[in-house]
């Protein structure tokens, strides 16, 4: 067998590729924030996010003992079709649910869906498993109030950057509590899925404060719910893994689709060219396709059948 990278990569215009190398070119890579006095400033800076019209309603969602904030949007041309669970990125340590508000608009009106975006605790005020937590909850609440509030029980889950992460770790939860099998399919945009520096993909982001921040005081931070690859696989929803070819995620990326597709699971796998870490939050044309490109997938998900997850071993 012989896969190359070129084999991967997603089919974009090459005006837009050659117009995301020009913008990549004249601006300043970024990088996160180094350590506590960073993060601190870095949050003191962040502008305020754009406002959606209409705009989110805020509610509460609530599973067992864990109570956390969600911003509900829904469709305006009818009822919902579906109901999207979405989990914003951030390092665990940044930014909130109301950053996606604009973008969370535009898919609910786009695909005719319920959005909701959770407001999940951040590190290192609450470091792991304080994120997981609020991200199961959110879902379980999803699980047991969609039907009578959206009209709908079909599901789907998705995040960027760390959202992708926890969007896994909440799928391997419900997957265990034999609570996955609503949920049609899951986009996962530039995920980091081993937050233990063991692997080589997870060595290559080995000095991110992040890490520290969120899970440093993990005595085994290969545990499933922080580095979802080390995790058991089998009988999750179909996946879309979205990531660009200059991220620096791009290998802990390949490596978790070949994880999940050797698991049994119905796995794709997108690569950008051009594109670096969080490029669909930027302004371009490519970025726009990438979007677009995961809409399609994700509303084919929601028309098709929910599927059948295989039997189960006992846990």
């Amino acid at each position: 067998m012989r896969l190359t990278l070129d084999a991967l990569l997603a089919d974009v215009p090459a005006e837009q590729v050659e117009a995301a190398r020009e913008f990549y070119a004249s601006r300043t890579p970024g990088r996160g924030p180094g350590g506590p006095a960073e993060l601190r400033r870095a949050r003191a800076q962040r502008s305020a996010p754009g406002a959606a019209d209409p705009p989110a309603v805020e509610e509460t969602a609530e599973a067992g003992e864990v109570r956390v904030p969600v911003r509900v949007f829904t469709p305006a041309g009818g009822p919902p079709r579906g109901v999207h669970l979405d989990i914003h990125g951030g390092g665990f340590f940044m930014d909130s649910a109301a950053r996606g508000d604009r973008r969370n608009r535009a898919l609910a009106d786009a695909l005719r869906l319920a959005v909701v975006s959770v407001d999940y605790r951040l590190a290192p005020e609450h470091p792991w498993p304080a994120a997981p937590d609020d991200c199961e909850a959110a879902a379980l609440w999803l699980l047991d109030v969609a039907g009578a509030r959206f009209g709908t029980s079909r599901l789907s889950i998705g995040g960027d950057s760390a959202g992708a992460t926890l969007a896994l770790a909440t799928l391997l939860r419900l997957r265990d509590a034999g609570a996955v099998a609503h949920f049609a399919g899951a986009v996962l945009r530039f995920g980091t899925y081993d937050l233990s520096a063991r692997t080589p993909a997870g060595r290559r982001i080995a000095d991110e404060y992040f890490l520290q921040a969120y899970a440093g005081h993990a005595g085994d931070r290969t545990v499933p719910d922080i580095s979802p690859v080390y995790g058991a696989l089998d009988g999750l929803p179909p996946t879309l893994l979205i990531v660009g070819s200059e991220d620096v995620l791009l290998e802990d990326n390949l490596a978790m689709a070949g994880r999940l597709s050797a698991a049994g699971n119905d796995v794709e796998i997108r690569v950008y060219p051009a594109s670096p870490h969080g490029f669909t939050g930027h302004p371009t044309a490519l970025a726009a396709t990438a979007l677009r490109d995961a809409r399609s997938w994700l509303r084919d998900r929601i028309d098709g059948r929910l599927p059948t997850p295989p039997p189960q071993p006992p846990r």
